[in-house]
């Protein structure tokens, strides 16, 4: 199975980013072969849209999960349109979520926001 997680920097022990969509990277760890990938997010830094892109970046890297801290509407539809689950992450450890989500201690992440739409504008 391949988990995906908004995070900080490009290691391992980097910590879980708050923002799903405007994530500087995002992991993919294959829980069976333990294999991790580092995915730039380039949606970040669109003027709109980027949990949309952002969703469809993890989809098209073969995730079948997210573990994120939220997530906004839209990019919760493309993620659910894809089948692709998500769980709430507790703290901001990478290697502690990943450890919880094998163990089935994770909770899926049932409070989807509206989104921050014009992120950043005033």
């Amino acid at each position: 199975m391949k988990i995906a997680m908004p995070i900080n920097e490009k290691r391992v022990d980097s910590g879980v980013c708050i923002s799903f969509g405007r994530t500087p990277y995002f992991l993919v760890h294959d829980t069976e072969t333990k294999e991790n990938l580092f995915i730039e997010n380039t949606a970040a830094k669109s003027t709109g849209g980027a949990g949309i892109k952002a969703a469809q970046i993890i989809a098209d890297n073969g995730a079948d999960a997210v573990l994120t801290p939220r997530c906004g509407e839209n990019a919760a539809g493309v993620l659910q349109n894809a089948g692709i689950k998500m769980y709430k992450t507790v703290g901001d450890s990478v290697e502690s979520n990943i450890k919880d989500f094998i163990s089935g201690n994770l909770s899926l992440l049932e409070e989807i926001h509206a989104g921050l739409h014009d992120h950043g504008k005033k």
